[in-house]
């Protein structure tokens, strides 16, 4: 999982829509929607991803994220029993509730099944105040992993996503989330594919309809309030031709039903899927060029890139591209390994369509003296 998501390192900006428009854009009836290509790290389409929206139950990621750290840094542990707040059990009463109870101590492991499959309002204050002794704290912690996560236009007010003024995040951050939780977690993101999940003798189906009507999705969440409209992110893997696996990731806020969220996520996924593909142009540490370098311990340095870089085109357009290096000359040492020292443009039908940062892939310390000195004369006569 994580080898498929290796080129979310690498930092690809796009330079020219010249290509994607020759594919129009789905027609999502939805305030906003993103479509993420999470193996490569790239949007390939978005209607309104900035605009501020309330969340809802979207915000249960976050307060999963938060607390899959807590686990991982063996702060809780997935089997510890905790006591139930009478805070937590009286979570507004007509919202989604796991049930849980005072009198008797619950599972963590059980109350990230309510919060993900059952979305349980009364689960997500319990994890809260277990991992971080109250609700205000465990807040902080929200949002300093948004801030830390560059989530620019995102802030949390509660861990359950009730409606509140502090409560608010778009559908750019909202897949920033979704893509670290796969990333970051991917044991504890098998959770968000459990279909059903019984508590305190009451079972609960997964609001994610998707998890019935494709095999190929395997989360993520929704959400729903009567201001906010009803939400989905979801995430689906299927083949990459002879590369493997590749994983979509969808956030569709703002429609007018459960069915609708369904119906468009739906339609969002399998257009990426059925128009798109990701290729992989270059492997980390892969060496693209061997340049002089100037006043150095060594006459040439390789430099290519810090990661694997994977680019999703669309279909039949991959066989297209081509390469433009760009460097920085001359290269004079000293050089730091991965320092940048040019730019990859891909070029298509002579329009650039992305650049990519390229980098020394080893030090080169300076030359002696006698070096420096020798190639500073020759550069005066270059």
């Amino acid at each position: 999982m994580k080898k498929m998501f290796a080129a979310l390192a690498v930092s690809v900006a796009l330079m020219s829509a010249a290509v994607a428009q020759t594919l129009p854009a789905p027609t999502i009836a939805a305030k906003s929607w993103l479509l993420l290509d999470a193996t490569s790290g790239q949007v390939i389409a978005a209607q309104d991803p900035n605009a501020r929206i309330e969340p809802a139950s979207l915000t249960k990621i976050m307060t999963a994220y938060v607390t899959f750290q807590a686990l991982k840094d063996k702060k809780i542990d997935i089997n510890q029993m905790v006591n139930v707040s009478v805070r937590a059990w009286k979570v507004d009463p007509s919202s989604s509730k796991m049930f849980i109870d005072p009198a008797t101590p619950v599972k963590i492991d059980d109350l990230l099944h309510g919060l993900m499959v059952q979305s349980g309002n009364d689960a997500a204050v319990a994890l809260a105040e277990a991992v971080a002794g109250d609700e205000g704290t465990f807040v902080a912690l929200m949002n300093r992993e948004a801030e830390r996560m560059g989530l620019k236009n995102t802030k949390f007010g509660n861990p359950h996503g009730l409606p509140s003024a502090e409560n608010y995040s778009t559908a750019q951050d909202l897949s920033t989330l979704a893509s670290r939780v796969i990333l970051d977690f991917p044991e504890f993101y098998k959770i968000d594919s459990v279909k059903s999940f019984t508590y305190n003798k009451i079972t609960q189906p997964n609001r994610n309809r998707l998890l019935w009507l494709d095999p190929t999705v395997d989360g993520m969440k929704t959400g729903h309030t009567e201001n906010a409209g009803y939400g989905m992110i979801a995430s689906a893997r299927r083949p990459n031709g002879t590369a493997g696996q590749r994983r979509l990731i969808s956030v569709v806020l703002g429609t007018t039903s459960d069915s609708s969220r369904t119906q468009e996520s739906q339609k969002l996924l399998n257009w990426g899927f059925q128009n798109f593909d990701t290729v992989k142009l270059y492997s980390k540490g892969q060496a693209i060029a061997t340049p002089e370098v100037w006043k150095g311990s060594q006459a040439s340095v390789k430099i290519g890139f810090a990661s694997d870089v994977l680019v999703t085109v669309p279909k039949g357009v991959a066989a297209k591209l081509k390469p433009v290096l760009e460097r920085k000359d001359p290269l004079v040492a000293p050089l730091a390994r991965n320092g940048q020292v040019g730019t990859l443009k891909m070029m298509v039908d002579g329009k650039p369509l992305l650049q990519l940062p390229v980098v020394a892939l080893e030090d080169v310390a300076q030359a002696s003296i006698f070096g420096r000195a020798w190639d500073s004369m020759r550069l005066w006569f270059k």
